[in-house]
Order: structure tokens, then C-alpha cells, then sequence
């Protein structure tokens, strides 16, 4: 049986976006892969109909899809030279395709003059498009070309420096975006006309649609971004009137759907456990009135395991017969679960792994889904029988004849809580040998690990190392209570990693316990930061897009100035040494661990200097140190990075753990 092998990353396929014609009777979906040479993705849509796929596009370029009718797609795409010509001057504009499957190319449906963030069908004549649109200038897509050209000239006249007035003045893996604000817009093809539905200093949030009527959302949004609060509102789409629906001023809002009559809204006071809090469920009358508590939950209503083999999302919410299914996480697991209108959830389907995206037609569901450790595939779900079938086989190349480690469980009690996590064994394992081990840290802090396929640890299994990972306090998969850790970062989450560690290797007496190695990116390098500056128990480490100090953290982050005071229960004026207290920066001067640090210089997240700083303190004790920075990334890099990036950084993990676990030498 072969190894797992780095470059093995290159042989995936990624999965998204699973949508029913309105019949059910087929659907479409992306497949995107890596291309190498290009050191790009590329995204192609696929059909599935009668219990066969089949590929629909070969550009490569096309994603973000919906269904016209049964027989006809629309995608967003830039096909032509004109396009190309006019994307190259960065003049906004959006253009969308349709594609026949009864046959022909794809032919040009409508275009739009600005730079399209998300479309809805209303009806085949009538759509609802977010844009991005700059503050200085929202009415540009009615001007004439003269005063579009004579814009973008002022705009690259001006690209050599940036001002800020605003929070954020910048988000991950969109860039600065201080003056640019999201408009919503309806289109009609017919004859063919754009309206603006929103005003600035307004923002658009979630919609929905009920009969003839597009409900949606909108927040004031000046210089600070707010975090609570918006306007319910509803659009006749075919006579224009709109009418105020609802106004909450107290409310975070994730999602709305129309469910039978009813709207459905979920949205969290963040009252008693904060930014994090799970979602509360809410009803709202269509006709207008008062947004009413339906369902009090304590657990989270989203899929969140972690994975580092996705590309592309989907749904996760979808109103069917009277009902809102949704993905939830319990445990390790993201699983189907129905929401009836009488405050009920059910479990649908729970089989351990994850369900990443999904839709419902005819009795059935089809979801894109890691299941039975191997990457995304296509699967169908007949609600009545129960019956679970995979549809598809994407990734049989990059499997066949493979070492794929199974995860075993291991629960461990600690700190009064109930940590679970698994355990890889390594290839070839002998209980008589003596091995190495990768301990691997979640982000967030509020996701979770779980059952399913992930590439670095699979990689490490194959090249002889035990690896293990659990979900401590702060994770997700249980209620509110074992998700909040405000104000106590590196105290009983700590211990519930140090305490899971001490488990492992009393279970599996295999493993040098001179020779584990330590790792974790985001809340994970923060957990790294925290770990090396208060034991030296593991004999290396990597610190991937880190948290090393609250203070600085709260003024550089995209969400700095929130989430760090809502996380340490402090903020930098009144209570600098109780963020201080929980920054890993204070204890740098314990540190004895050779520590390598991963970083991208467009992480907005987590941003660059939280990695220098820790590296620094380093470096200046005299600890062996080393940070590979990549440039043109952001926090998304081992998720969503360039291809050769991607392999790049595994590549200075996986040497840094053979380095100083001895394993090179072997």
C-alpha cells in the first residue's frame, strides 16, 4: 500500500455548490481542482441526472451558478476579448451566461455594470444582485463610459497610497475596503432595467423570497462598522413597491428564509456568551410586525469541521415543505437536521463526517460531503427510506492503493469536561517501534475537529508519525457554555490540550514522547504561541497565522477592534493588563521550543506583525527560530492559497518536524 504523498494535494477534487432544477428530476454542481502550472483553481459545473454525472463546462472558469428552468444555467463568467479588455482596465462590470443543456454553447444572458458580489432569481426576468460599489461614487453603473474611464484613471492615479477613515479599514481576502460599501439591486431583463433597492450610508444583509415579494435586509453603516441591528424590508420585484417589514435593534442576524408563510430568522443578542453565542431562532409575519423567540437553541445551526480539502461552499439552510433543513454541528460531526415551525429540531442525517453543502428536491437530498475519511463526493439522500448513496467517484485516483489512516477515538476527562479527539496511527504501525507524533490545533477557537479527511495529517501518518488532535473548551460542537472562553484564553483550554496529550500517550506507549511535535494555525498558533511560552514538552513546533498579542491585535485585525476585547474580556484602556495576561508575547521569554512561524503578508486576520513579534522574541533569546512568509496570501493560505504556496508550506512543516524529531536521519 503507497503513501500518502505531499503533491497528492494536487490530485483532489473539491466539491460546491449542489442546486436541483426546480423539477428535482436533475442537478448541477462545481468540481474544482488545482492547476499547477498556472498555480491557480479551476472550477467547472457538472450535471447530475438519472444516477450518472456528467461534465457540462471545460473552461475552467465557471462557478456561482443557479437555475434559470430545468433545462437552462446562469453563470457569472468573463468569456470574451471585450470582456477581457475591460476586466484588464478594472472597469467594473459583471457578465452573466446562460447554458442550454438541450445543446449549444453558452450564450450571453444579461450584463451588469458593476463588480456583482451575489445574485438571487426572483423569477426568469427578475433578479436581486448584491454589488460592491465605492462610497465616493455608488451611482456609477448609470453613468456614461466617458465618466467611468475618468474614474478609474483617478482611482490608479491614487493606487500608490490608501486613506482610512473607517473600521474596518480592511478584511481578509477582499483587501482594503475602507469607502467601498455592498448595494442591493433589481434587475429585470424585460424589458431590461437596474434599480438600486438600498442607499448608502445603508448596507444590504440577507434576503429571501416569499411569492412575488424579495425580503432583505439592511444595517446603517458609518464609520464603524455595527454589529447589531437591521431593517426588515420587502420589494413587490414586479410593481417596485417596497415596504418596511421589521426593525430589530438588538439582533445579529446570520440568515433569513421564507418557510411556508413564515419567515424564518436566525440571529444571536450575544448577550450571554458574547460574539460567539449560538443562534436563537426567530418568526416574523411576512405582513409585517414583531420578530417573536421560536426556538431558544444552545448549539450551533452551521456546519464548521475543519478540513483542509474543500474549495467553494453552498447552502446550508433549505426551506422545504414547511420545514428549514439545516446543517448543524454536534461533536466532531456536521450533520442535517430539520427545523419544523412548532420550535422542533430533528436529526435527519447524522452519519459521522461532514456535510459541507447540500439542496432538496423530490424527497430527496443531495449533499457534497466528507464521509468514510476520503475527500468531498456526491451523495444522495432519500429522506423517506433513509437510504445514503455515494454518486459520485472524483477522488478513486488519488486513493487507489493508498495508506489512509482511520481516526480512533479517545475521550478524556479534564478540567470537569469531556474533551474528545482521535488518534492516527501511523503507516506500517508496529507496536514494538518507537514513533514520532504531530499534536495538531484547531482554529477558530469556535470549530471543531472531527472524523473526516485532512491532507496534512494524512500526509504525516504516511511518513511514520502518530498524529492526534481533540476539540478542548472554546470548540464547537457543544452548547454555549463549553464554547465560551472569554476572558480565560490559555487557562482550562490549555489544560484540556496538555491533559488530551497526556491520554495519548498513556493509550499508545509507541509513541517518543521526546519526539512530539506541536502545531496549529489561527486560534491554533495562538494555542502554539501560548503552549511554547509555558512547557517545553514538545520537541519542535509551527505557528501558522497567529495570535501573539491582544493589544496590538485589536488595532491591525479585521476584527480586532471586537473580537479581541468581546474574547479577553478587557479592552487596551481600562484593562491592558488583563489582555496582556492572555497574550503569549508575555511569556516569550520561557520559551526553549524551536518554533517555525507561518505567515502571509495580506492576512488581515490574524496580520503579519502578530507572527513577527513572536519570532522576534525568538530570535532575540536565542531560540532556534525560522518564518517563511508568503507573499499575496491571506488567512485562507492552507486552505485556499496558490497551489505551489500551499505545497510550499507543508513542505516547511513537514521539514521542520522531521529536523527536530530526528525522523530525517531515519
Amino acid at each position: 500500500m503507497k503513501p500518502i504523498e505531499l503533491n497528492d494535494l494536487l490530485t483532489y477534487r473539491f466539491l460546491s455548490e449542489p442546486q436541483f432544477a426546480p423539477s428535482g428530476r436533475r442537478a448541477a454542481f462545481v468540481v474544482s481542482n488545482m492547476n499547477e502550472t498556472e498555480n491557480t483553481y479551476e472550477s467547472r459545473l457538472w450535471l447530475f441526472e438519472d444516477g450518472a454525472i456528467r461534465p457540462l463546462t471545460d473552461l475552467g472558469k465557471e462557478r456561482g451558478f443557479f437555475w434559470l428552468d430545468d433545462n437552462r444555467l446562469v453563470f457569472a463568467a468573463v468569456r470574451s476579448a471585450a470582456e477581457q479588455k475591460r476586466a484588464d482596465a478594472q472597469d467594473p462590470f459583471t457578465a452573466y451566461y446562460m447554458l442550454d443543456l438541450r445543446g449549444g454553447e453558452a450564450q450571453p444572458f444579461f450584463t451588469v455594470p458593476f463588480a456583482a458580489r451575489q445574485i438571487r432569481m426572483l423569477d426568469p426576468t427578475h433578479f436581486a444582485i448584491v454589488a460592491s460599489v465605492g462610497r465616493d461614487a455608488p451611482d456609477l453603473y448609470s453613468a456614461d463610459q466617458d465618466t467611468r474611464d475618468a474614474y478609474a484613471k483617478a482611482k490608479k492615479d491614487e493606487a500608490d497610497y490608501e486613506v482610512f477613515d473607517e473600521l474596518p479599514y480592511w478584511s481578509n481576502g477582499a483587501g482594503v475596503i475602507n469607502g467601498r460599501r455592498r448595494r442591493l439591486f433589481l434587475v429585470a431583463t424585460e424589458p431590461f432595467s437596474i434599480r438600486p433597492l438600498t442607499d448608502l450610508p445603508e448596507e444590504p444583509g440577507t434576503m429571501t423570497v416569499l411569492h412575488d415579494e424579495l425580503f432583505y435586509t439592511v444595517r446603517a453603516r458609518e464609520a464603524k462598522m455595527p454589529l447589531y441591528g437591521f431593517t426588515v424590508r420587502a420589494c413587490c420585484f414586479r410593481t417596485g413597491e417596497v415596504r418596511e417589514v421589521a426593525k430589530s435593534e438588538t439582533l445579529s442576524l446570520s440568515s433569513m428564509d421564507a418557510v411556508g408563510e413564515t419567515l424564518v430568522l436566525i440571529g444571536t443578542e450575544g448577550k450571554r456568551h458574547g460574539i460567539n453565542e449560538n443562534d436563537w431562532i426567530y418568526t416574523l409575519n411576512p405582513g409585517g410586525g414583531k420578530i417573536t423567540l421560536l426556538r431558544a437553541e444552545e448549539y450551533n445551526l452551521y456546519g464548521i469541521v475543519g478540513s483542509d480539502c474543500r474549495y467553494g461552499g453552498g447552502r446550508e439552510h433549505v426551506s422545504y415543505e414547511k420545514s428549514l433543513y439545516h446543517l448543524a454541528t454536534r461533536g466532531g460531526n456536521a450533520v442535517l437536521h430539520r427545523l419544523d415551525l412548532d420550535g422542533s429540531d430533528t436529526p435527519v442525517l447524522t452519519k459521522p463526517g461532514s456535510i459541507d453543502a447540500f439542496d432538496l428536491a423530490d424527497g430527496k437530498a443531495l449533499l457534497v460531503a466528507l464521509y468514510d475519511m476520503r475527500p468531498q463526493e456526491l451523495y444522495l439522500y432519500d429522506l423517506k427510506t433513509e437510504a445514503l448513496t455515494r454518486v459520485s467517484d472524483f477522488q478513486k485516483e488519488a486513493l487507489e492503493d493508498r495508506y489512509i489512516a482511520e481516526p480512533h477515538p479517545l475521550t478524556v476527562q479534564s478540567e470537569g469536561l469531556e474533551i474528545e479527539g482521535w488518534v492516527l496511527l501511523p503507516k506500517d504501525y508496529d507496536p514494538a517501534r518507537r514513533y514520532p507524533a504531530v499534536f495538531d490545533i484547531h482554529g477558530g477557537p469556535k470549530t471543531v475537529y472531527g472524523p473526516v479527511f485532512y491532507h496534512e495529517m494524512q500526509l504525516w501518518a504516511s511518513r511514520g508519525y502518530f498524529v492526534f488532535y481533540c476539540n478542548p473548551k472554546g470548540s464547537d460542537g457543544g452548547d454555549n457554555a463549553f464554547m465560551d472562553i472569554r476572558g480565560g484564553y490559555g487557562a482550562t483550554d490549555y489544560r484540556n490540550l496538555m491533559d488530551f496529550a497526556d491520554a495519548v500517550l498513556s493509550a499508545y506507549p509507541a509513541i517518543d514522547p521526546k519526539r512530539v511535535c506541536e502545531t496549529g494555525g489561527s486560534y491554533g498558533g495562538f494555542m502554539t504561541n501560548w503552549i511554547i511560552g509555558h512547557t517545553d514538552r514538545f520537541c519542535c513546533a509551527a505557528s501558522q497565522r497567529s495570535i501573539s498579542n491582544w493589544l496590538s491585535f485589536y488595532g491591525v485585525s479585521d476584527i480586532g477592534f471586537y473580537f479581541a476585547n468581546d474574547q479577553t474580556d478587557a479592552d487596551p484602556y481600562d484593562s491592558p493588563a488583563r489582555m496582556w495576561d492572555q497574550s503569549p508575547l508575555k511569556y516569550a521569554k520561557n520559551v526553549k521550543t524551536p518554533t517555525l512561524f507561518i505567515h502571509s503578508d495580506e492576512d488581515y486576520r490574524c496580520p503579519l506583525e502578530q507572527g513577527l513579534q513572536m519570532y522576534a522574541a525568538l530570535v532575540d533569546r536565542g531560540i532556534p527560530a525560522r518564518l517563511c512568509l508568503f507573499h499575496g496570501e491571506n488567512h485562507e493560505l492552507s486552505r485556499s492559497g496558490k497551489p505551489k504556496h500551499r505545497i510550499r508550506r507543508l513542505t516547511e512543516i513537514t521539514a521542520w518536524f522531521d529536523r527536530y524529531s530526528g525522523t530525517e536521519a531515519e
